[in-house]
């Protein structure tokens, strides 16, 4: 379930992920949950790590590059965008019953 909330971001912050959403033709939103999420999966086992990720860094930055590449079917790119949602999603509720401790 999506939610609307506002976010106030840098003049540099903002041209990036404009860019980006222009470049890979998604929406402002989508690269931004995409940003989150990735961001997630890198801090969230440094500070936890005895936490396995369901991805390494290394297949994060294989997946990102895969979903960037315009000859990608639109399919495997949403399938790809789908999986890093789902692991940052585990990795934030990990991270969560770890603080709520």
């Amino acid at each position: 379930m999506l939610k609307r909330c506002q976010v106030l971001l840098t003049d540099w912050q903002e041209e990036y992920i404009r860019n980006t959403s222009e470049r890979y033709d998604l929406s402002f939103s989508e690269v931004l949950r995409i940003f989150l999420s990735e961001g997630f999966l890198y801090i969230i086992p440094l500070m936890h790590p005895k936490f396995k990720p369901g991805i390494t860094g290394k297949q994060l930055a294989e997946m990102t590059r895969k979903a960037g590449d315009s000859k990608t079917p639109i399919d495997e790119q949403h399938k790809l965008i789908s999986k890093v949602y789902f692991e940052a999603r585990k990795v934030v509720e990990y991270r969560l019953s770890k603080v709520k401790k």
